[in-house]
């Protein structure tokens, strides 16, 4: 299917469900917009990514998605900004998407390090319990 045809299917099914959501109903009609506007959002991150990985890459990110969606949808963004930004030149294979995660995983394993060294700094001068004695 070409880009326009999906478009047009698009446009259709969102008048569609707009005839559907009625007339002014008030706030239920802003959460069919809104619902609305999530399920247009979802068709269009399924199309590109569907444009841009091979099936075998496609079922793995599907496979990840079962066991951890945050880390899913991650990858999901990081693939469609470079596929935007034409730093894809072709498919993403399973390797190249097995790369990736690697990758991913790698940096958020420096985060977690970055954050689990606690740092002592000790003030210099003004706070000696000495000081105390003295003062008898």
């Amino acid at each position: 299917m070409a880009d326009s045809e999906l478009e047009e299917i698009r446009r259709a099914r969102l008048a569609q469900l707009q005839q559907q959501g009625g007339g002014a109903r008030g706030a239920p009609s802003e959460g069919n917009q809104d619902d609305q506007r999530k399920q247009v959002e979802a068709e269009r991150r399924a199309t590109i990514l569907n444009q841009i990985l091979e099936p075998e890459a496609a079922d793995r990110l599907g496979r990840i998605r079962l066991v951890k969606e945050s880390r899913a949808t991650d990858i999901e963004n990081r693939l469609i900004m470079l596929a935007q930004t034409g730093q894809l030149r072709s498919k993403v294979t399973e390797e190249q998407l097995k790369q990736l995660l690697n990758a991913v995983a790698e940096n958020q394993r420096k985060d977690e390090e970055e954050q689990q060294k606690i740092v002592f700094s000790r003030r210099k001068g003004g706070w000696d319990d000495d000081d105390d004695l003295l003062d008898l």
